[in-house]
C-alpha cells in the first residue's frame, strides 16, 4: 500500500501564491506518473498538471502559465507551484499517483486534498 499527504493548501487572495506538496510513502516500488487534480464545488474532478518519472509535464489551459508541478524522486514527492491565483482556482486540489510493483501490477493511488481557497 502507498499512501499519499498533501499539504499546502489554505485562503489567499486573488493573485497570490501557494505551495501544495504531496508525499507518497509506504510500500514504494516505482511510482510513475504524478498528477494533481482538482474539485470545486458542484463541478467534476478535473486534471490539473501531470509529472512523469524523467520530468515531461502536462497542464491545464486554465492553469498554463501559472502553475508549475515538480517532482522529487528521491523524496517521492510531487509539488504544485501557483502563481498569479483566481478565485475560480478555489477547489479541493487531490494528488494522484500511478504505482507499479514488482509484478507490474499498476495502481493508482489519491491523497485525501487539500483546499485552497482564492478570495476576491
Amino acid at each position: 500500500q502507498v499512501q499519499l499527504v498533501e499539504s499546502g493548501g489554505g485562503l489567499v487572495q486573488a493573485g497570490g501564491s501557494l505551495r501544495l506538496s504531496c508525499a507518497a510513502s509506504g510500500s514504494i516500488f516505482v511510482i510513475n506518473t504524478m498528477r494533481w487534480y482538482r474539485q470545486a464545488p458542484g463541478k467534476q474532478r478535473e486534471l490539473v498538471a501531470a509529472i512523469t518519472s524523467g520530468g515531461t509535464t502536462n497542464y491545464a489551459d486554465s492553469v498554463k502559465g501559472r502553475f508549475t508541478i515538480s517532482r522529487d524522486n528521491a523524496k517521492n514527492t510531487v509539488y504544485l507551484q501557483m502563481n498569479s491565483l483566481k478565485p475560480e482556482d478555489t477547489a479541493v486540489y487531490y494528488c494522484n499517483a500511478v504505482h507499479s510493483n514488482p509484478s507490474f501490477l499498476v495502481t493508482y493511488y489519491w491523497g485525501q486534498g487539500t483546499q485552497v481557497t482564492v478570495s476576491s
